[in-house]
């Protein structure tokens, strides 16, 4: 009949649903990919995800609870964005590496503990589960929505004091503008500068 063996004839093919799947999660996985490099245009497309939300929400008066859950995701995930993959604080210097505290230490590059990339990805997800709860009703919780605007800019104003203060003491800057830039020669004997 042909070269399948028994055990090959009994193995169990993937069924049309199964293959579908698999097919739609490839393509979303190379969309992602793809999309990699255009930060800004990531960026704008959750900031325009984010404005239909809050234009969503505006215009049905509820689902203030999620909103609020929605910001306190989003803070954390700047937390995190912030913060060094290595807390300096709960590393003693013997048993690893600690960021450099003066000039003559050695350069350490400064490793987020959570990327750019996942930042984005995490806080466009939310925005989108949380555009999907407000579709629910059981979700609609009614509260004072004033509680939680206060509450969430007293949560954000500690919060950042408290990262901003560690900061500071570990002379950390998760930002590359302003930091010093050098400049020198490679191999060939091009100038370029290092970021």
């Amino acid at each position: 009949m042909g070269d399948m063996t028994t055990a090959d004839s009994l193995k169990p093919q993937p069924n049309i649903i199964s293959r579908a799947s698999t097919r739609l999660g490839q393509i979303y996985q190379s969309v992602l990919d793809k999309s990699t490099p255009h930060t800004a245009a990531r960026w704008i497309f959750t900031l325009v995800v984010f404005v239909s939300y809050a234009i969503r929400v505006y215009l049905l008066k509820g689902w203030y609870i999620v909103t609020y859950a929605l910001g306190i995701y989003y803070l954390n995930l700047f937390i995190a964005f912030l913060s060094p993959k290595v807390d300096p604080s709960m590393e003693d210097n013997e048993d690893g590496p600690s960021l450099p505290t003066r000039s003559s230490e050695e350069f350490r590059p400064f490793i987020r503990r959570l990327p750019e990339f996942k930042f984005w990805y995490s806080g466009t997800k939310a925005i989108v589960i949380a555009m999907t709860c407000t579709f629910f009703e059981a979700f609609n919780v009614p509260v004072f929505w004033p509680i939680l605007v206060m509450y969430f800019i007293i949560l954000f104003c500690i919060t950042m004091k408290r990262q901003i203060k560690h900061m500071i003491k570990y002379r950390y800057l998760p930002f590359t503008h302003g930091k010093t830039k050098y400049k020198g020669k490679d191999d060939s004997g091009k100038v370029f500068s290092s970021n």
